[in-house]
């Protein structure tokens, strides 16, 4: 029989750990599949059981507490041939408890191995989400104020499709593990284990009583035949298949000269509902039409029909590493809100800086040359200053000239949309 443990670092658990048979029921297991060692990869998190990946001779991830299961995920979608296996304690349940659900959820061919030993062994023996009310734990009385989780309960209700609970030292582990991992979908096998570290020597818990704790609560072992469905990653690729249509993406070639090639820092200050957002997008495609490199950056409240809202825009021939803006060649002051978010700025402005001003708008003191126009004279909608506001250092080719303007909105909007746009901006020349 092939093995697959790693003779230059095999097992080394606390004498009676159960975590050592469970990794020798697993190469057991992988031996009687017959499985290739490039075709298993085994993902860990943080732990004991994080230890796995470094005791076999196989593909190996090891990732942060609780997030094992979503790097396993990317690799079975990335290779479906693999065979992936992810060990993981209780601990990382609890802290990784929301991708155990979307896990069952999605149904993917992974293998879930939770060891659970009732503590969190590795950092001092505090309790996890399935320390037993009764138990005395390292963290005082915090377990007796919860209830512990039932793993394989929860997996069954979010729609595992096959769920297995066992003691790690039963004989048959290997066996179990081996239908678990040839079931074609996502599987859960539950082993309860001693953590002789920690737990066992505060509470009295045996193989014997494992084994009773089994019988007490029983799992009916094996396929959940009202979970079956499509394993997942066959699913995703059959339907992907049949997508027929895809955005095709957006090339802008650099076609026109900048009246000032240098560097331009566009900062444009308004409110939701002003479309601030994008026009700043709208800078970037005239930019880069000019052969520009361009970032944005934007900021408005999480309750985006409210508040300030706020774009940097960066246009550059050189390569952009740090998008901040330093020193802004044009501020566009559309609302006092936006105003308020960046007042401090107005007092380092350069004299050479460019300040559009609504006429409605008060801003600080600056030394920057600062031109005022009134939009509602004009009868222009307030959700149009902004797109009003670029076509104004349109006309007097700052930053931007007209042709770059008026391409950018076309590749940005259909036909129609595009034509009013236009009536907005000719109403500045």
């Amino acid at each position: 029989m092939t093995s697959f443990i790693n003779q230059d670092r095999p097992p080394v658990f606390c004498p009676g750990c159960t975590h050592e048979r469970i990794t020798k029921g697993l190469d057991k297991a992988f031996s009687n599949m017959g499985l290739e060692a490039d075709k298993i990869a085994i993902v860990t998190d943080i732990g004991c059981s994080g230890l796995f990946d470094t005791f076999f001779n196989v593909h190996a991830l090891h990732g942060v507490h609780g997030r094992a299961l979503t790097y396993a995920a990317g690799l079975k979608l990335a290779d479906p041939s693999l065979n992936v296996i992810v060990t993981m304690g209780d601990g990382g349940l609890g802290i990784g408890g929301a991708h155990v659900l979307s896990a069952c959820r999605k149904n993917l061919d992974l293998t879930l191995i939770v060891l659970n030993n009732f503590n969190f062994g590795m950092t001092g023996g505090q309790y996890s989400a399935t320390t037993p009310n009764d138990a005395v734990v390292g963290s005082e009385f915090l377990n007796r104020a919860e209830i512990p989780i039932d793993i394989c309960s929860v997996a069954k209700s979010a729609g595992a499709t096959y769920i297995s609970k066992c003691s790690g030292h039963d004989p048959k582990l290997p066996e179990e593990l081996v239908k678990a991992m040839q079931h074609k979908g996502f599987s859960l096998v539950e082993t309860l284990g001693l953590c002789t570290g920690r737990y066992t020597k505060r509470n009295q818990l045996t193989v014997k009583s494992i084994d009773q704790m089994i019988e007490k609560n029983p799992v009916p072992g094996g396929v959940v035949e009202e979970n079956q469905r499509p394993e997942y990653g066959e699913l995703y690729r059959e339907l992907a298949k049949k997508e027929s249509r895809f955005p095709e993406p957006l090339v802008i070639e650099s076609q026109f000269d900048l009246p000032d090639p240098g560097r331009q820092e566009i900062v444009i200050l308004g409110s939701a509902g002003m479309r601030i957002v994008t026009a700043g997008d709208i800078v970037c495609h005239a930019g880069i039409s000019a052969g520009m490199n361009a970032s944005i950056k934007n900021d408005y409240n999480i309750t985006v029909l409210r508040g300030q809202s706020v774009s940097e825009i960066l246009l550059t021939p050189e390569e952009i590493g740090y998008t901040g803006i330093e020193s802004p060649t044009v501020v566009l002051a559309l609302s006092d809100e936006g105003v308020a978010r960046r007042k401090k700025i107005f007092q380092t402005l350069a004299p050479s800086t460019f300040v559009l001003k609504e006429k409605s708008v008060t801003i600080p003191e600056t030394p920057a040359r600062v031109e005022e126009i009134d939009f509602k004279a004009l009868k222009i909608k307030k959700q149009d200053w902004a797109l009003a506001s670029l076509g104004l250092i349109a006309a007097r080719n700052i930053a931007v000239t007209k042709d770059m303007l008026t391409l950018a909105l076309k590749s940005r909007f259909n036909d129609k949309v595009f034509g009013l746009a236009m009536e907005t901006v000719e109403k500045m020349f």
